[in-house]
């Protein structure tokens, strides 16, 4: 069932809190969190919390252990685990960080399930001290798009995988306001599915002339399971329908070209 990238969102989406708060709130640092928020970028104050975290004790092990406690809806894993089954292609396009979703993913048995991560890189240096640092580096260039936060566009990546991919349908599966400049970039015959109250789809639900793509909402895990299912189903049919069509449409000539010459009538010899 190939012909179909699915590109996830990650916190709120796959999982369902931000996993950013949950790491400063589990950890005890969400008062200083609030504080220094208007002080810098988001995702440089992640990098800062971890550095705060770390000065008070926490290990690397500490902020794996709360990451693995992160609250997903049960329906959510066998969704993805159906999908990838299925033949399509998962990616996913997070303003989170590598560790904290390849912490969780592995957790949760579905890291082969995915063929890219695109997200916030991360480390743990010579200190044991997880690094953060943005997708785009915003500190040397802009990436030019006024709608996302300066460290991530997520309609870059959109456009990139765009890019790769010839005939295939692409699903998209988002929740926040950064969901919505990617989802500005499909085309018709993609879909979009937001998470029906949170602002991505709000945000659509204001501007709906502005997508192209067919639009599907969803709820919870249960309800991102059947439509995503849904969905998947309805594409492999009209691909199929469309190869069999194809198929039946040989051009006459060609026909002639697979004809045997034994199949041909022998001429007839002329009397004299």
């Amino acid at each position: 069932m190939a012909g179909i990238v699915l590109v996830f969102d990650f916190d709120k989406t796959i999982i369902e809190v931000d996993s950013d708060n949950w790491v400063v709130d589990e950890l005890g640092a969400t008062d200083l969190f609030n504080q220094l928020l208007p002080t810098m970028p988001w995702n440089s104050l992640m990098d800062r919390m971890m550095k705060e975290l770390h000065s008070q004790g926490n290990t690397i092990d500490d902020i794996a252990e709360v990451l693995k406690r992160v609250p997903i809806h049960p329906r959510a894993v066998p969704a993805i685990k159906s999908a990838h089954a299925l033949g399509c292609d998962l990616k996913i396009v997070s303003d989170a960080n590598l560790f904290f979703i390849e912490t969780i993913l592995k957790h949760l048995g579905i890291m082969e399930c995915f063929s890219e991560i695109n997200t916030n890189p991360s480390f743990v240096d010579e200190e044991g001290r997880l690094r953060i640092f943005p997708h785009h580096d915003f500190t040397s260039s802009f990436h030019g798009c006024s709608l996302c936060p300066p460290n991530m566009c997520k309609s870059m990546v959109i456009k990139r995988i765009q890019a790769s991919i010839s005939t295939e349908k692409l699903i998209y599966l988002g929740d926040g306001s950064g969901d919505f400049c990617p989802s500005l970039k499909l085309e018709k015959g993609d879909y979009v599915m937001p998470r029906k109250n949170f602002p991505l789809w709000e945000l659509i639900c204001r501007n709906p002339g502005v997508i192209k793509a067919e639009i599907h909402e969803w709820s919870d895990g249960e309800e991102l399971e059947d439509v995503l299912l849904h969905l998947i189903k309805k594409i492999s049919e009209a691909n199929n329908n469309s190869a069999a069509a194809a198929a039946m449409l040989i051009p006459v000539d060609c026909k002639f070209e697979t004809m045997s010459a034994q199949a041909l009538p022998h001429a007839l010899p002329v009397p004299h």
